[in-house]
């Protein structure tokens, strides 16, 4: 494979297309570097090329459902418009058997993922939480849980009392198999207070995947970028996600989150641009040279631009999910949900194959 090297190239990008090719892994300033050049075709074509050697042609997808049980959140992070407090119009908390019944409203055959997360509500025990779940594995016992946000983990222990391990393992036993990514959000304690991220700390979110990780569990991790952050900001991000993985190798795929407004009918120009999203795939792609997949997230992106994002290193469109809520509570313009048959046709219209997987990427059909 060879990437094309635009005549505007210089020897910087030469030398970490070198790097890249070579298997050498790249640093801080070249991160920076990538995120700061205009050569976006290059950078693209060089994550392409990563990605191939990782994945071939092939881009997963899961049919999936997203649920929420609870909006009731005791956090109030600047960038969240899902959250609501107790006795707010609006709020609510739905019980296991409440949740069971929505889904057996809104299944469909083919669902091997519930995606479930939700807000702070410490209005509720701990216990409330692992209910929930027990209820859904009861009931479902064929569709995996996946559940929680490590911010979620970290409000639980301080919740319960107990060890972030205790509140993992009792989650466990009532059906959990693996944690959502989400809590992440810029892995900087500086950007956390000032967008008033008042849930886990950076060391607390790396701390509950790492011991999720030494428990056995596979797990999903997130970047929320396009608000106050630098580009240093989010490499730095990326930097201390690799370092977990090479100590663990726990993680599955890592999924960049564009930021979305508040409102819906916030301007272009209060958008992350799809130079800027694609620019971050091919640059997390680079970087994380220890993960398998990168998740281009339609609900943040759209559908077209993920089918472009296939191309700049992406090898995961995520899932049918069917009515999310919380990048929609915001300014999300994306459609709630796709069915498999527009995952399968989004995924070839950008000249991949479909494989439909299960949470843990296990393939269960390829689609030539």
């Amino acid at each position: 494979m060879s990437t094309l090297i635009t005549p505007h190239t210089d020897a910087r990008m030469a030398n970490i297309i070198e790097k890249v090719r070579g298997g050498e892994r790249l640093n801080l300033e070249d991160g920076v570097y990538l995120y700061e050049s205009k050569d976006l075709l290059t950078i693209g074509q060089l994550a392409n090329e990563v990605n191939l050697r990782k994945n071939g042609n092939k881009v997963y997808f899961i049919e999936n459902m997203s649920l929420y049980f609870t909006n009731v959140c005791e956090s109030r992070c600047a960038f969240c418009n899902f959250r609501k407090d107790e006795g707010e119009e609006g709020a609510y908390t739905l019980s296991g058997q409440e949740m069971v019944q929505y889904v057996e409203q809104h299944i469909h055959p083919g669902v091997r993922e519930f995606h479930i997360v939700g807000g702070h509500n410490d209005n509720v025990p701990f216990q409330y939480y692992v209910d929930s779940l027990s209820a859904l594995n009861e009931r479902f016992p064929e569709v995996t849980l996946k559940a929680y946000t490590a911010a979620e983990i970290d409000f639980f222990t301080r919740i319960s009392g107990l060890s972030i391990r205790e509140v993992l393992e009792q989650l466990r036993a009532a059906g959990l198999k693996t944690l959502t990514g989400g809590g992440a959000e810029i892995l900087s304690d500086q950007y956390r207070k000032k967008m008033r991220v008042d849930k886990a700390n950076v060391e607390e979110y790396l701390e509950v995947h790492r011991t999720a990780h030494h428990l056995g569990m596979k797990t999903h991790t997130t970047m929320l970028y396009g608000s106050i952050e630098s580009r240093e900001d989010r490499i730095r991000h990326m930097l201390q996600i690799r370092d977990l993985q090479d100590e663990t190798g726990g993680f599955m795929v890592f999924i960049p989150l564009s930021m979305q407004p508040k409102n819906k009918n916030a301007g272009i120009m209060r958008r992350n641009s799809a130079y800027e999203d694609l620019k971050t795939i091919a640059v997390s792609r680079l970087m994380l040279d220890n993960f398998d997949h990168i998740k281009a997230y339609f609900i943040n992106i759209g559908a077209q631009l993920t089918q472009v994002a296939l191309s700049f290193g992406a090898s995961d469109v995520h899932g049918t999910i069917l009515k999310e809520r919380i990048s929609h509570a915001a300014g999300a313009l994306t459609p709630e949900g796709l069915t498999r048959e527009e995952l399968i046709w989004l995924v070839k219209g950008a000249g991949r194959i479909p494989v439909e997987r299960d949470t843990f990427y296990n393939e269960i059909k390829v689609y030539e």
